[in-house]
């Protein structure tokens, strides 16, 4: 979410995008079988799936609208999306990311496919392409780096490698701890040694073009790790996640909670907005159910957590049980992921007469981003490390139904959570000039970096606002002002606690820290939560049902399956 740099020009009127019931203890009808705290992607697919099952489900979410980061807001007549950039195997022939969608949508989300260039990498002057379709993909780069088709074959072929290895890690999540030491030993057997290395580690192994691993690890913005520092694992699947193309919403972001809470009433549940849980209730080492901040308590016999560990373990649960579990230790193993600035822009002409496109932006000064980085994070004067632009206006064929003659863009770069530390204790909106100014100096120097890609938008923006760190902590709870949850290192893949049921009785854990990042990633945390709380007997029946028809038309359409567990 974000905070205004300007002063509204007209007073609002009423959004369409607040998702789900506000929240008043009148409104709660229980008894619950399940409680869901928060309502991003991983906690409305847990409650979707549990609801399918004949559960109860109650959805608490804090913030004024449901879906968490893909969300969406309006002011000042534009609407923008908070995380939804774009998203992977959901064409025409369904993968299992298609199929569960169409589950929890009961088949009323649709997508749209972006250009078939949907990332261009920018590196300096030079721009590099990344086409949609495998053999378009390779081509694209053997164009551009003769005599490099054995490395990108070879690194094609361990992308994949990681996706057929997702199983046997997806199952170790599920299956009871003790059968934890017999799995890794057989994945020791059957998984490569470079498995779950630092991307630059891999891909270093297969050449010293260093100009071309900086092409190929040109979205790392997608789990907000660099090259030497993240794990191969989180980049091959968001490679092959969008290896067919990216695809957007039709609608909008906010399409996807609108179409999956249905489904969560439809079995007598509830998502509530407005909700401020304060903390878990327990018995002993079972839960009982939720306080919520207005003193209301509401019981159930399973609580899900898609709050994220930190918030989970530090702030819902109570200290001494966090502690007695073992929690405060397994904390120390994990980091917050990086933390970032949004400009979201608004223009009065559409994106077809602004000439926008519908490909995302990678702009990076010099191919070195481990350095660049670093140099930005001890200096926020230096040059920007990574600068991405995302036209959704474009990338949404409804947009111009519902915002006539306007259009939108999205420019997002780290932003280091230190820098606005000193407003934190201020009240939204009321944080003074100092930091209006800051947040002004920064908007200067993304937009320069957008006219530089596209001179015709001088002079043609509207509106423009800035969020920061402490509107990521204000609006999704995330203290830090973390996008990604966790730090996606190798390290955080070898985390054996990092699984939907925890060791206090009746609490389970969902989102994007108990599987990996991004919108996917997080739904199918959401997919293993229920079948971790539903069991074999009652899940796996659902599960056949949803992706009973995802083999056969991977098969057909002859391209990869899409794995549990990935982006």
């Amino acid at each position: 979410m974000v905070e205004s740099t300007e002063s509204p020009r007209s007073a609002p009127k009423p959004s369409r995008l607040r998702i789900g019931r506000r929240y008043r203890p009148s409104r709660v009808e229980g008894p619950y079988d399940v409680v869901v705290i928060g309502s991003g992607i991983g906690g409305l697919t847990t409650a979707a799936m549990l609801s399918a099952c004949g559960k109860k489900v109650l959805v608490l979410e804090q913030h004024y609208t449901a879906g968490g980061f893909t969300h969406a807001y309006d002011r000042n007549g534009y609407e923008w999306d908070v995380g939804v950039h774009y998203i992977g195997d959901v064409g025409e022939h369904p993968t299992m990311t298609r199929q569960l969608f169409d589950f929890l949508s009961a088949g009323k989300l649709h997508w749209a496919p972006m250009d078939q260039t949907y990332d261009r990498i920018c590196i300096g002057d030079e721009q590099y392409d990344l086409r949609a379709g495998r053999d378009e993909f390779v081509a694209e780069l053997v164009r551009r780096f003769p005599g490099e088709e054995r490395t990108i074959e070879e690194y094609l072929h361990r992308v994949n490698a990681v996706a057929k290895a997702m199983p046997l890690l997806t199952m170790e999540k599920l299956l009871p701890r003790w059968c934890g030491p017999g799995i890794r030993l057989w994945r020791k057997l059957r998984e490569p040694a470079w498995l779950n290395k630092t991307t630059y580690e891999v891909l270093r192994e297969l050449t010293d073009n260093e100009k071309l691993i900086a092409v190929l690890t040109g979205q790392w913005g997608d789990n907000g790790m660099t090259p030497k520092t993240g794990s191969f694992i989180i980049h091959a699947l968001i490679v092959k996640h969008y290896l067919y193309g990216g695809y957007y919403p039709v609608g909008g972001a906010s399409k996807m909670a609108e179409t999956i809470i249905p489904q969560v009433q439809s079995g007598g549940g509830e998502v509530f907005t407005y909700a401020q849980v304060e903390t878990i209730l327990l018995d002993g080492n079972r839960v009982r159910g939720v306080r919520m901040a207005d003193g209301t308590e509401i019981e159930a016999p399973l609580v899900v957590s898609g709050a994220g560990v930190f918030n989970t373990f530090e702030k819902l649960l109570p200290q001494s049980a966090s502690e007695r579990a073992g929690y405060d230790r397994d904390l120390q193993t994990v980091q917050p992921s990086m933390a970032h600035v949004c400009l979201y822009i608004g223009l009065q002409k559409t994106a077809e007469e602004l000439g926008l496109p519908k490909t995302n932006y990678w702009l990076y000064p010099s191919e070195d981003y481990e350095g660049e980085v670093e140099k930005f994070l001890a200096d926020s004067e230096a040059e920007i490390p990574l600068v991405y632009i995302s036209f959704p206006s474009a990338k949404d064929p409804s947009f111009n139904q519902r915002y006539p003659g306007r259009a939108t863009i999205e420019i997002v770069a780290p932003g280091k959570y230190e820098w606005f530390a000193e407003w934190h204790d201020k009240a939204w909106g009321k944080r003074g000039e100092d930091y209006e100014a800051l947040k002004e100096k920064f908007s200067q120097r993304l937009l320069e970096h957008l006219y530089k890609h596209f001179p015709q938008l001088r002079g043609q923006v509207d509106y423009c606002e800035l969020s920061t760190p402490l509107s990521t902590d204000y609006f999704c709870f995330y203290p830090r002002g973390e996008i990604y949850g966790l730090d996606h290192d190798p390290n955080r893949f070898e985390q054996r606690w990092l699984r939907p049921k925890t060791r206090i009785k009746g609490l389970y854990l969902t989102g994007q820290d108990i599987m990996s990042c991004g919108v996917a990633g997080a739904m199918f945390a959401g997919l293993i939560s229920a079948q971790s709380i539903l069991g074999l007997r009652k899940g796996l029946p659902l599960i056949r049902r949803i992706f009973a028809n995802a083999k056969h038309s991977a098969k057909v359409a002859k391209r990869p399956e899409q794995v549990p567990g990935s982006l």
